[in-house]
């Protein structure tokens, strides 16, 4: 019989193979039998699972152990990611057997069995010997995209590295894959570049921040910044990978780069602006400073993207490309010369010719370059993607002309916006969207061929921080929303109106209560709590936001 869970994301199948709850338990003599490929899997469960139980889980067969295998079974049914879990006691001396299609499936699994322990195997607390009890039943259970992901902005706030490790763990344990750091903007520079210190000597420190939506009149006077370290950034991606997670790196070109072009002024279109006078940006918006389109730029940011492909294993590196003001480029003479000298159309052709520098330069180096959907203007190089975020247009251009696209749209999945329609939501900007609204996005538009809509790789949740000044601001606008993201990207679910958001809402109940372990500062079901209520002039809407819905 299938068997009532509350496992988030929900799985493709949860049966009950008879007998009772709690007749299988974990205790001293429950052992790890990790098999060849699952032993980061066979880590991580003595950090966080024999942290919570109070148990060494030492190596060996045992009487009473936990199976962890790689299957070709698994794999041909459910692909490298897909996993079969059993608690009935079907293996002798076995209590739980996990077999991955590949040893990230083996991970999820181990995932899963960690929700079946309940809500205080989050914490780090042992459980007490009743709190060990497992429920009878074989889950098997696979993604419905390979790319399942979180963008977290790290430019415009900071986050510390120990942080952006917190967040690793978070998107474990809702089956995410893909952590897209946005790394540069123009209010800050985060990531070391040895051969360019200036980057971050200059660009990684503003002297003040604007409190607020760009609309605001509130200044936060205190000089703000932070950079990740080469050595941070190794321990980042290694945490990561730990976790069955890759870190996309963004270094965000031509736009978007007053920062840089503060700490290096001959970046800047120095023929029609002063770019030694400027600073590292302090507001919000769009920003008019871009690079100059001249060799010397891209030789620079060749010199980036070498070290930043040291650092980073990631197939795909993001190159942003993204709201790119060419009013600098129509008055530059230089950049009016360079179009006429590659015989361009005009300055959209000219951001093309920029973006495929780099799309030719990283398929030398056996990566993929990825953009926002503006890289689609002008023409887009052969093998690039695309991060779909103005609704879902450019993802759908994207995909039925052969281009990989991954769905983040604005309108459903920007995790900035507010969550409810009241006035004290926290500097509550942009749309609503609800915990139920995110439920029911559907990354793959109905109107997509077959063939098109196979070009839709994954979806991703954006969390831009213009108005997330510390961990439990970023903490409250992602949680719980999170949460219904997750199960939208992995699970197999029915089209956004037949969704059965009441049974989700029951399987939150105990997912509340792993948040609550975990330390998540999330957004309860009632509403902010006293003290994140924040009503007053920071409540405006941002300028050029959509009606409320």
């Amino acid at each position: 019989m299938t068997f009532e869970t509350d496992l988030i994301p929900a799985a493709l199948v949860a049966e009950c193979r008879g007998g009772a709850p709690g007749l299988l338990s974990l205790d001293e003599r429950t052992t790890l039998d990790a098999g060849p490929g699952t032993e980061r899997t066979a880590r991580w469960l003595r950090s966080a699972l024999g942290a919570a139980t109070g148990l060494p889980l030492p190596d060996g067969p045992g009487p009473h152990r936990i199976l962890l295998r790689i299957s070709a079974d698994v794999e041909r049914v459910h692909g490298p990611e897909g996993y079969r879990l059993s608690t009935d006691g079907s293996v002798a001396d076995a209590a739980v057997v996990i077999e991955g299609g590949g040893p990230a499936g083996v991970f999820w699994g181990a995932q899963t069995l960690r929700q079946l322990l309940g809500p205080d195997a989050y914490r780090k607390a042992p459980l007490g010997r009743g709190e060990r009890d497992l429920p009878p039943l074989t889950v098997e259970d696979a993604p419905r995209f390979p790319w399942r992901g979180l963008m977290l902005d790290v430019a415009r706030h900071f986050m510390p590295k120990d942080d952006v490790l917190r967040y690793l763990d978070l998107l474990a344990a809702h089956k995410l894959n893909v952590l897209h750091l946005h790394l540069t903007d123009d209010q800050g520079w985060r990531i070391e570049i040895e051969r360019y210190p200036r980057l971050t000597e200059v660009g990684a420190w503003r002297a003040r921040t604007k409190w607020g939506h760009r609309a605001s009149p509130l200044w936060n006077e205190t000089p703000h910044g932070g950079y990740y370290t080469q050595d941070d950034i190794r321990e980042i991606v290694a945490h990561a990978a730990e976790r069955h997670i890759t870190v996309v790196p963004e270094i965000d070109i031509p736009g978007h780069s007053q920062a840089a072009i503060a700490a290096y002024p001959e970046l800047g279109n120095t023929d029609v602006v002063d770019t030694g006078a400027l600073t590292v940006w302090d507001t919000w918006g769009v920003n008019p400073n871009v690079l100059a389109p001249t060799d010397a730029v891209l030789r620079f940011y060749e010199g980036v993207f070498e070290e930043v492909l040291d650092l980073f294993p990631s197939p795909f590196v993001h190159v942003g490309g993204d709201e790119c003001p060419k009013d600098q480029w129509r008055k530059s003479p230089a950049a009016q010369a360079r179009i006429e000298e590659l015989g361009l159309a005009d300055e959209d052709a000219l951001q093309s010719w920029f973006i495929r520098h780099f799309d030719r330069w990283l398929a030398e180096r056996g990566r993929r370059l990825i953009g926002w959907d503006e890289i689609l203007e002008g023409g887009l190089a052969e093998g690039a993607a695309v991060s779909s975020w103005r609704g879902y247009a450019g993802g759908v251009t994207a995909a039925e002309a052969g281009h990989d696209v991954v769905m983040c749209p604005e309108q459903q999945v920007y995790l900035d916006h507010r969550q409810a329609p009241g006035e004290d939501e926290p500097m509550p900007i942009g749309y609503v969207r609800t915990l139920e609204d995110v439920y029911r996005f559907e990354p793959v538009p109905p109107s997509l061929s077959p063939e098109a809509a196979a070009h839709v790789i994954g979806a991703q949740a954006n969390v831009w921080t213009e108005v997330m000044e510390n961990r439990a601001r970023v903490d409250y606008q992602v949680f719980p929303r999170l949460a219904a993201f997750a199960e939208v990207a992995w699970s197999a679910l029915p089209a956004p109106a037949e969704r059965d958001f009441t049974d989700f809402e029951r399987r939150m109940t105990a997912h509340y209560r792993r948040l609550d372990a975990l330390g998540v500062d999330y957004r309860p079901p009632t509403g902010p709590r006293p003290w994140q209520r924040r009503p007053g002039v920071l409540g405006r809407p941002i300028e050029g936001a959509p009606p409320k819905v």
